[in-house]
């Protein structure tokens, strides 16, 4: 079989590589992909940034964004019923939160994740998926069911603002995005799902990205943060880029008792600020700030349930661009107006 594999830390190594197929040990899946996101993580891979092979082996096969069909069902799940791939699993320790079912909280760094760290990804004309790490999608979502997994962030991030908003008399009303990506734009249709007031903000001045934002039903900006905030004062900031001046803009400006979630990883470099004002603003507004990174299989079965409710026409527009197997490589070089890029396993 083929699989897209690269080897962590040397850029420029990806290739399709021949692989034996695998077999299904007891309590796993067979399970044939049929469409596979890629994101910033995979590019990152490809750059030689980060990643993990698994133990004895040189290359990893990537992508973790997976919507399959199962072949040889088991554990309820039947063939031919499609399936998402839940990326990381827990440490084997396990930590605290890893042994309750929390791995995305994971406390001493032990665990691995599909396509990323340790395991071999779900980028293979065939893959096999325990039990318990397949989630199963309705058949009405069809291809939309790869926005499973980047959707999953998201559910977890609000969930996490919607305890945060039980604290004393908090208000959530305005919602700031900063970023219209797949996971910005995914944040903002989670935020209208909770009949909110959603302001996105993002550089493109014209395309499919205000398109997008629009069609949502939310108020699209391009320009300063600083300006954007003070204009829309909002009660929850979700920043999704990881540029600095972002991440530094959307703690500031915010409306008293504010809640900001940071889901973006930034690349290093520097920014002055200054750290007693934003003390201040923090502390006597009540503001809180967390940060928030992939999800268990609760947040999996709320992103598919969010999928669901969702307008279909809406979610087709996020899917920009999808690429054969063959050309893999294709669908990481990011175009002006990608946002979400898909490897078709279908066209075998």
């Amino acid at each position: 079989m083929r699989a897209m594999t690269v080897i962590p830390g040397r850029p420029d190594s990806a290739e399709l590589t021949d692989l034996p197929e695998p077999e299904a040990k007891e309590g796993e899946l067979l399970v044939e992909p049929l469409f596979l996101g890629v994101c910033g993580t995979d590019r990152e891979i490809l750059d030689g940034a980060h990643g993990e092979p698994p133990p004895g082996h040189e290359r990893i096969v990537l992508g973790h964004e997976l919507l399959g069909r199962v072949k040889r069902g088991g554990g309820g799940l039947e063939e031919g019923q499609l399936v998402a791939g839940i990326v990381r699993r827990p440490d084997p320790v396990p930590c605290a939160c890893c042994a309750r079912g929390e791995w995305d909280m994971c406390r001493n760094g032990e665990y691995t994740e599909r396509g990323i760290k340790g395991l071999d990804g779900y980028g293979a004309e065939l893959v096999t998926i325990e039990q318990d790490f397949a989630v199963p999608v309705p058949e009405e979502l069809g291809t939309l069911g790869v926005l499973t997994e980047p959707s999953s962030i998201l559910a977890k991030a609000w969930e996490q603002i919607d305890r945060i908003a039980t604290r004393a008399c908090n208000v959530q009303e305005r919602v700031l995005i900063t970023g219209a990506g797949p996971i910005g734009l995914l944040a903002a249709l989670m935020a209208r799902q909770r009949d909110l007031d959603v302001h996105v903000l993002d550089r493109a001045e014209e395309g499919v990205k205000p398109d997008t934002v629009k069609a949502l039903g939310a108020e699209y900006h391009t320009g300063d943060i600083t300006e954007i905030s003070k204009q829309c004062s909002p009660d929850v900031v979700v920043e999704c880029t990881g540029v600095v001046e972002l991440v530094a803009g959307a703690m500031q400006h915010t409306a008293p008792g504010a809640i900001v979630c940071l889901t973006g990883v930034s690349a290093s470099r520097t920014l002055s600020l200054d750290i007693g004002a934003l003390n201040n603003e923090l502390v006597l507004e009540n503001d809180v700030v967390f940060g928030s990174v992939n999800a268990n299989r609760r947040h999996f079965e709320q992103a598919v349930k969010a999928l669901t409710d969702a307008d279909g026409d809406w979610l087709r527009r996020m899917i920009t661009r999808t690429v054969p197997l063959d050309r893999w490589p294709e669908a990481v070089e990011k175009g002006d107006d990608d946002i979400k890029v898909v490897v078709d396993f279908s066209r075998r």
